[in-house]
């Protein structure tokens, strides 16, 4: 028997169209070279325009479906997505700080991309203070950053980024990537944080269109390339590659947003593939 990939253990709610949730999660890490694992956190009701209906599993349906897996398999890394309810954020930090040496990412999805409300504020309130001070990675968007940073004390407080980033070390957690898709911006950045500040920032060429599942394709590459053992400097830089190139070659197949295709790699080898003639070796 061959050895195994990188195990990785998704908490995530389902996503019917594919585009985000938990098929984006699992896409993303097989196509980066990890086993995924996957617990379901919630069923939601949707397609490439928006969420109709969310609905939570039970907490202990949440931590038994970990706790099976935990026991059997060696995990490399936890990914954190949509968690449906306040019992399945209790549920997930319980089972999460029982194996404090299994890297976490974190990514808080707060909203749909239509807006739809997915986190109540007891919710935000609970991420805050049962998962953050775990995680080792936060992948919030700018929208996010903001939102988790924001304490309720002062009505006119408006940090700016890198203050967001600031407030959200401070909850606990290791590491802080802001992504910069939703700022009135010329490219797309995004930037890299620690307790000493900013420790990488990247720019990108802003894509055209809306994109259903970015933020899950980047926290779940981030959680691939750490589960394969890469420094977090270069793994963010590699997990941003990877989903950057996966919404160049975006698809719509409904009437939403676009599609970011996970397993453009195959396509264009199957395409150099084809072009090879003499049955030669495939480029990329």
């Amino acid at each position: 028997m061959t050895d195994s990939p990188p195990i990785v253990m998704v908490f995530a709610a389902t996503d019917p169209t594919g585009g985000a949730g938990l098929q984006a999660d699992i896409m993303t890490l097989s196509s980066m070279g990890c086993h995924p694992v996957s617990v379901v956190t919630a069923i939601t009701v949707q397609d490439t325009m928006g969420v109709d209906g969310l609905m939570p599993i039970d907490g202990e349906w949440v931590a038994d479906q970990a706790r099976a897996i935990l026991e059997d398999m060696p995990v490399a890394a936890f990914k954190i997505g949509v968690l449906g309810s306040l019992e399945a954020v209790a549920a997930v930090a319980e089972v999460v700080s029982d194996y404090p040496e299994i890297p976490l990412i974190l990514d808080p999805v707060l909203a749909s991309g239509r807006g739809d409300e997915l986190a109540s504020d007891e919710m935000l309130n609970a991420i805050r203070e049962l998962l953050i001070p775990q995680t080792t990675v936060v992948t919030p968007n700018s929208i996010e950053a903001r939102r988790l940073a924001d304490d309720g004390e002062d009505g006119n407080d408006d940090p700016d980024l890198a203050e967001c980033a600031k407030r959200i070390l401070a909850m606990g957690c290791e590491y802080v990537l802001v992504t910069g898709t939703h700022e009135n911006t010329g490219e797309v950045v995004n930037t890299l944080y620690n307790s000493d500040g900013v420790l990488r920032s990247d720019n990108w060429p802003r894509l055209p269109g809306s994109y259903h599942g970015s933020g899950c394709t980047l926290a779940s590459a981030l959680a691939a390339t750490i589960a394969n053992g890469v420094e977090m400097q270069e793994a963010v830089r590699d997990a941003q590659e990877y989903t950057w190139q996966s919404l160049k070659l975006a698809f719509r197949p409904g009437m939403g947003q676009h599609i970011p295709d996970r397993l453009f790699w195959a396509r264009e080898e199957d395409a150099a593939s084809d072009g090879d003639g003499d049955g030669g070796d495939k480029t990329t």
